[in-house]
């Protein structure tokens, strides 16, 4: 790994996104209406609610407010080519971090402080880039109405009621997909496949407590053990119906497909092409 990074200038989505992203955002663009249904349906009022939400209960990150969290945003959106979105920290318990584009607003992103508490500045900004991604593909139409399905049922049940009826199975795959392309770009912005799978290993069993305590060379051997369940078929029927109703893959299956993709020559002809 180079020690300085290289800034990925004219960088183009194509070039990292994954495959299985690509062919899930094809089919969920051939459903009859579904563009109407965020950008119409949902219209100004589900972009004002998060909007207005983020404004009165988190914080803005900026050049006055957590420097830190700013210029590991604007690194990240050099080494990607990207103008830099809104960056909220947002007090809550459960470790997450979303995006949302709306029409006629800057895109932003949400870090909730459970998940920064676990992680190295390095490993934030992974996360930030990881976001990134979404806005460097493009996912804007498809990651709003994902992200209300998954943050808004609950507070505008009619909506969640209407984004269930028939959609929620495409849509959750149709995110599992895209989580891979994102992943990729977490791996560009920090040029570390061990920073990415260090993330997705504290996602999957960390805490503040015991996050420093951590093998990752141990995860990444578990992640290898979580193929091999794919050589019987009573394991593969399985691996599939745990991850139907997830929002993102599985930890172990995201750390072994960076990994590969890390060792991968499109990954290092991608990044010799801008040294």
């Amino acid at each position: 790994m180079p020690t300085e990074k290289i800034q990925l200038v004219g960088l183009k989505a194509h070039r990292f996104r994954h495959p299985l992203d690509l062919e899930a955002t094809q089919a969920m663009s051939q459903i009859p209406g579904i563009d109407w249904l965020v950008r119409s349906l949902l219209g100004s009022v589900g972009e004002e609610y998060f909007y207005l939400d983020n404004i009165a209960s988190s914080i803005l990150v900026g050049e006055q407010q957590l420097p830190h969290l700013h210029n590991l945003l604007l690194d990240a959106c050099a080494c990607l080519d990207l103008e830099p979105p809104n960056l909220y920290v947002k007090q809550h318990p459960a470790p997450n971090a979303y995006t949302f584009a709306m029409r006629g607003k800057k895109p932003f992103v949400v870090l909730h402080t459970s998940l920064m508490e676990m992680l190295t500045p390095a490993e934030i900004q992974a996360v930030i880039a990881h976001e990134l991604g979404h806005l460097k593909c493009e996912h804007g139409v498809f990651l709003t109405l994902a992200n209300l399905l998954v943050l808004a049922a609950n507070q505008l049940p009619n909506w969640g009621a209407l984004l269930a009826e028939g959609m929620q199975e495409q849509i959750l795959a149709w995110l599992r997909c895209a989580e891979f392309t994102c992943d990729r770009s977490a791996l560009l912005a920090t040029q570390n496949p061990r920073t990415v799978m260090s993330v997705l290993m504290k996602l999957a069993g960390g805490s503040p407590s015991l996050s420093q305590q951590l093998n990752l060379d141990a995860f990444i051997a578990q992640a290898r053990a979580y193929d091999d369940i794919d050589r019987s078929e009573l394991g593969a029927m399985l691996k599939e119906m745990h991850a139907s109703q997830l929002t993102h893959p599985v930890p172990v299956l995201r750390a072994r497909e960076i990994q590969r993709w890390s060792e991968s020559p499109t990954y290092l002809s991608l990044l010799k092409s801008y040294r």
